[in-house]
């Protein structure tokens, strides 16, 4: 059995993981700025995720029954766990003893595995998948960029959100946390670089005044794969997506998008 997909788009996996403002006000969310070495959406603030691995497979086809997901979508939720976990020493979907002593050391056996079975293994844990919520997916197929991905989006929820973060130092220059609206403010300003999916995300994100409202409006649409189609308008040309899968901006002009 392959799982390489590549003729049809990388297969990836994000996660835009929430926490509790401090002044009680918006959600926020922990955002990523991508090294500029990196061939994929270099410089750009993104959620944390990457591509869905052999070894994320592997994994699947032995839990994907008892979390009651095809084995296909458990790689990919396995794979969110996996980056979360590489890129920010966050332990999310996962159960068991678990502190930031034991997060941190299993953030370091992973660095030198690259596979999420012998961690949880050596430290005791067991996937929890109910934590990771299926948001959205975005495949770019029509589009004229150099590197397509196939990628899931998944909504996580730290809750008060007192834990430590730090980057990888090798993918990413950068974590922050930030209330959607904030990050779009901040790329208005010019302060950050958004690509034409993380924006429309946002803008999305925007429409939440807590985890759980997202995740409601996540369970009532369900999950259609978004193609960003280029159409014309008034004489210029337009990149678009579904009207009716969630997003409060379906449009943005080609001149004026940034891609991967």
């Amino acid at each position: 059995m392959t799982h390489d997909s590549a003729p049809q788009g990388i297969p990836a996996a994000t996660i835009i993981i929430f926490r509790n403002a401090p002044d009680g006000g918006a959600p926020e969310v922990l955002m990523t700025v991508r090294s500029r070495e990196m061939t994929f959406a270099g410089g750009m603030a993104v959620f944390p995720g990457g591509r869905v691995d052999p070894a994320d497979y592997a994994l699947a086809d032995t839990v994907a029954a008892e979390h009651g997901l095809a084995p296909d979508e458990a790689a990919h939720q396995i794979a969110a766990v996996r980056e979360t976990l590489e890129e920010t020493g966050l332990a999310l979907g996962l159960a068991g003893a678990i502190d930031a002593a034991s997060a941190a050391a299993a953030r370091a056996m992973l660095a030198e595995t690259g596979a999420l079975a012998p961690v949880l293994a050596a430290f005791g844990w067991r996937l929890d998948l109910a934590q990771i919520v299926p948001f959205a997916r975005w495949f770019p197929k029509n589009e004229n960029i150099p590197r397509v991905y196939d990628t899931r989006f998944y909504l996580a929820d730290l809750g008060t959100g007192a834990v430590e973060v730090s980057i990888d130092a090798s993918e990413n220059t950068r974590l922050f946390w930030t209330t959607a609206q904030g990050a779009l403010d901040a790329a208005a300003e010019g302060d950050i670089k958004l690509i034409f999916p993380t924006r429309r995300n946002l803008e999305r994100l925007a429409l939440f005044a807590s985890f759980a409202e997202a995740k409601a409006q996540a369970e009532a649409i369900p999950v259609r794969t978004i193609m960003p189609q280029i159409v014309e308008q008034d004489g210029k040309p337009w990149l678009t997506i579904l009207a009716d899968a969630g997003y409060p901006v379906t449009g943005e002009l080609l001149e004026t998008v940034a891609r991967g």
